[in-house]
């Protein structure tokens, strides 16, 4: 399969045949769930933290005696009935990370983008180097492509810093490599955007065992 090269002005500059594996049909659907359920869940930080009964810290002594003064029966300051007392089943710091492996990852990735490119969602540029940093310029090339109302995802060979300066100010666009691209990158935005040499990059990932 092939898929059109085009410059920064819009215009077509040829084809570049894709190298790796298309996943077709309803393969690699449960790959994609686990790489993604697991990527986020990656993401948390796992760190809230509550005292219970016996952390919290206070006098062990009975508030008041027993019996006789008409009150409740009572027998410690850190009871989770009252304001200060501890926290009953409250969270304490745990490790949510899931482990996937290599090639699990590899045929999710191989999927999500098999489905951008047969819907047409993924733009390949010969290359995406700006003159300035200033975010007009990088607007303007939104606008050649004809996606400047869509979310996007660029991905690049590496981090250049034109580029990398002129990204920052549009909330819309997203910046990675070819080499970091994952999943749930590829799914998240409208539009993939790759330069020539990240989606060589990332043919290459895809074709290691």
């Amino acid at each position: 399969m092939k898929i059109p090269v085009k410059n920064t002005n819009g215009q077509d500059q040829g084809e570049l045949e894709i190298q790796f594996q298309l996943v077709e049909g309803g393969r690699g659907t449960q790959a994609v769930h686990d790489t993604v359920t697991a990527y986020l869940a990656n993401q948390r930080m796992g760190t809230a933290c509550t005292k219970t009964m016996g952390e919290v810290n206070g006098s062990g002594k009975k508030p008041w005696r027993q019996k006789g003064t008409g009150r409740a029966r009572a027998g410690s300051f850190a009871s989770p009935l009252w304001r200060g007392g501890g926290v009953v089943f409250g969270p304490k710091p745990r490790d949510f990370g899931r482990k996937v492996n290599v090639r699990t990852k590899q045929l999710a990735l191989r999927k999500a983008l098999t489905e951008r490119i047969n819907a047409g969602e993924v733009i390949v540029v010969e290359d995406l180097k700006l003159d300035s940093h200033k975010t007009k310029g990088f607007v303007a090339l939104l606008q050649q492509l004809n996606i400047l109302d869509k979310t996007v995802l660029v991905v690049t060979a590496g981090l250049e810093n034109n580029l990398r300066l002129a990204v920052r100010n549009l909330p819309q666009v997203e910046l990675t490599t070819g080499q970091g691209l994952n999943t749930y990158e590829a799914l998240r935005q409208d539009r993939l955007v790759f330069t020539r040499g990240a989606f060589e990059q990332v043919e290459a990932r895809l074709q290691k065992d």
